[in-house]
């Protein structure tokens, strides 16, 4: 069993997690979350998204947030389209992130355009970025599974990540949206991805737990040779446009159970609980996650 020695957690709760919160979070709690999440060991993260307020109104203060977040680390900003990208430049952000789906079905509710029209219309957008020296993530939805059109063909999403890396970019953020991926599933995607993609792409896997099989996929995707996840303290997050899918993987769950396993992640689980305290009572639902509800039993007796 080949498992790796350190991983890399991709914070993605501030943005990922909080888009589709009910209870409108203010920029300056959000700032505060963000701090205490970096404070806790994160060198990665997912700070906002320049999105339409009129469809994600959680996102309406990406501006103030960004303003009072930026440091040496890596902090993503979701950008959808060309005016979102633009808006991210202006920000003065260094790492952008765009996405779309492998289905054609979810990309259109999603951003009213097939794959093909988003990819061809992000190709200029990620290749004048990269002109210009930005870290581009490509963020790939319904990798897995599609809410609308169900088992999605693996090579599809090979095909897309392959276009993705002609275009230059970084990272390729491999998501399982709706929480249907098993394990075998998994370990045969990110096996055939890291047999055909090149060695300098990075590959980070997304799950969602909304079968409850978000460990186990990223117990099979480290096997595949998978070392990046991206996680959500609390287990916060659901997107507003794929029907059923719960939170992402709570940040502290993955963090203990590799811990155990013996594998460096550079988090320090207890600032991490604290993050996830700190956000917990401005949310429209508790905070689920194994590790949390642990924590906050033991502190109550």
């Amino acid at each position: 069993m080949e498992l790796p020695e350190r991983v890399a957690l991709i914070e993605v709760g501030p943005r990922d997690g909080l888009q589709n919160e009910k209870n409108f979070i203010p920029a300056k709690n959000k700032i505060e979350f963000i701090s205490l999440l970096k404070d806790a060991g994160f060198q990665e993260m997912e700070l906002t998204s320049f999105v339409s307020p009129k469809w994600v109104p959680q996102m309406k203060d990406a501006g103030e947030v960004i303003g009072n977040c930026l440091d040496d680390s890596r902090n993503f900003v979701l950008a959808p389209n060309k005016k979102g990208i633009e808006m991210a430049v202006e920000s003065g952000v260094k790492h952008i992130a765009v996405f779309v789906g492998v289905s054609n079905s979810f990309n259109k509710k999603n951003i009213n355009k097939s794959t093909e029209e988003s990819m061809n219309e992000l190709r200029p957008q990620i290749e004048e970025l990269k002109r210009k020296g930005y870290f581009v993530r490509a963020c790939i939805s319904t990798s897995f599974y599609c809410p609308f059109e169900g088992k999605v063909d693996e090579y599809e999403v090979l095909k897309v990540c392959q276009e993705f890396e002609e275009m230059g970019v970084d990272e390729l953020s491999v998501a399982d949206t709706i929480g249907m991926a098993n394990p075998k599933e998994c370990y045969e995607l990110f096996t055939l991805l890291k047999h055909h993609l090149r060695a300098t792409t990075l590959i980070t896997a997304h799950f969602h737990d909304t079968r409850g099989m978000a460990l186990a996929n990223i117990f099979a995707s480290m096997q595949a040779g998978i070392d990046r996840f991206d996680t959500s303290a609390g287990g916060l997050g659901g997107c507003p446009f794929a029907p059923g899918a719960s939170g992402n993987v709570a940040s502290e769950d993955v963090v203990y159970m590799l811990t155990q396993m013996g594998i460096s992640t550079g988090i320090h689980l207890d600032k991490l609980l604290e993050a996830a305290a700190y956000i917990s009572p401005l949310l429209s639902k508790p905070v689920a996650s194994k590790q949390f509800k642990l924590h906050q039993n033991i502190e109550q007796k």
